[in-house]
């Protein structure tokens, strides 16, 4: 019988996320189909019974459920109780147990594609939801020397750093002051939806006092080239796109799900060939 696999969120209309699974099932051979499920917040609870009632093998967990869906799971990860925020969930027999595969996805593209070491590096991120928690724990276990953490609503950023029990040095501020600040940092990252399609001229943060060959890191992918990181790219910046975590997070994702590691290339091409384009 065919393995039934998702992704939930809302929205979820833009999402690669099947187009990726399923070329990846069909390569491999497994006889599995992945579907994208719009949720609403209202649904969730529901959603998560019928994962169990329907036998879905696993699904992703994307905005804006991350945080949300904890209290539903019958299990969770010591890394994503930890994170408070779950991307992936596996079904063991009608245990649904949640894991976080964001953040490692993240770092280990970080490092892969713009060839930077973390440890030692003063680092800011932009935005303190689940995709910024999950980063945030794996840049601290790769020994980031400082990871501050900028919000438009900045007891936000507070409250993270507050819940975590990570020893890295950290900060909380708000737009404003990160921006009067930038020069400090070597690794900007931004893990906000701004600037996510349709809306293209948006822009997280100001780059005004960046240094020339700072890392500036967008984990949105489409578009593949964000107005921030075109700007950033001018500036003399090391530019990096979301595909790379996206594919990584993914990939580590199909392990749990299967116990097969995919070929995270063909994945990336996959999905730089669905948006049109050639990855930054």
């Amino acid at each position: 019988m065919k393995q039934l696999y998702g992704v939930i969120g809302c929205p979820i209309h833009h999402s690669l996320s099947p187009l990726m699974h399923n070329d990846a099932f069909q390569q491999l051979g497994i006889d599995a189909h992945y579907h994208a499920f719009h949720v609403e917040k209202e649904k969730l609870p529901a959603a998560i019974q019928g994962i169990k009632a329907l036998g879905i093998a696993g699904v992703n967990v994307t905005i804006p459920h991350k945080t949300a869906v904890i209290p539903f799971l019958d299990e969770i990860d010591e890394m994503a109780r930890r994170i408070g925020a779950v991307n992936t969930i596996v079904n063991e027999n009608g245990r649904l147990i949640g894991y976080n595969t964001d953040g490692p996805g993240f770092v280990r593209a970080l490092v892969e594609e713009t060839k930077t070491d973390i440890q030692g590096k003063r680092i800011l991120l932009i935005g303190a939801g689940g995709a910024a928690r999950g980063i945030y724990f794996a840049l601290a276990n790769a020994e980031a020397e400082q990871i501050d953490i900028c919000n438009r609503t900045k007891s936000n950023a507070e409250q993270l750093i507050e819940a975590s029990d990570v020893s890295v040095a950290s900060h909380a501020y708000s737009l404003e002051e990160a921006e009067a600040r930038l020069s400090q940092y070597e690794i900007i990252i931004n893990t906000t939806s701004v600037g996510l399609y349709p809306d293209v001229e948006a822009m997280p943060l100001s780059l005004m006092n960046m240094n020339e060959n700072t890392v500036v890191s967008d984990i949105i992918y489409n578009p593949l080239e964000t107005k921030w990181l075109k700007e950033a790219r001018q500036k003399g910046a090391m530019v990096q796109n979301g595909v790379g975590m996206f594919v990584y997070q993914g990939a580590l994702a199909f392990e749990k799900w299967t116990g097969i590691f995919p070929d995270v290339e063909r994945m990336k091409q996959v999905v730089i060939q669905q948006l049109g384009g050639a990855t930054c």
